[in-house]
């Protein structure tokens, strides 16, 4: 199984970042505007659909307040077995640190999953430090 980490500083307060990262059905407008172009909530699960066109149903497995970690399981799609989650720590000053890993397979999958992930992780930066 292929495990991608991507670690993201922030250079805002981590209460700040997790309240966006809870807000489990707003993807689109306050996470990664442009990146994801629509999220629709249902029961138990949110449909993100990605600017590039891929469209994937996200189990929401865990939102824990006290640690600040937000888990998600894809069904369906390119991968037999998506996770993933973010976790937010504090950082260097008065900044945050947001951990996104993805554990994916068959581990041929991970270069497409990881470009993606990095698109992403570059739309969450200049998203929340602009705030």
């Amino acid at each position: 199984m292929a495990t991608i980490r991507k670690e993201i500083p922030l250079g805002i307060p981590p209460e700040a970042v997790w309240d966006v990262i809870r807000d489990v059905g707003a993807v689109h407008t306050r996470l990664t505007p442009g990146y994801v172009i629509d999220t629709r909530l249902e029961e138990g699960a949110r449909i993100v659909s990605f600017a590039n066109g891929v469209v994937a149903r996200e189990l929401i497995v865990t939102i824990d307040d006290d640690s600040r970690r937000l888990v998600y399981a894809v069904v369906g799609g390119a991968a037999a077995h998506h996770n993933a989650s973010f976790q937010v720590f504090p950082g260097k000053d008065s900044g945050s640190l947001l951990v996104w890993l993805t554990d994916i397979l068959p581990d041929t999958v991970a270069p497409a999953f990881t470009n993606m992930i990095e698109g992403g992780a570059a739309v969450i930066k200049r998203t929340l430090e602009a705030r």
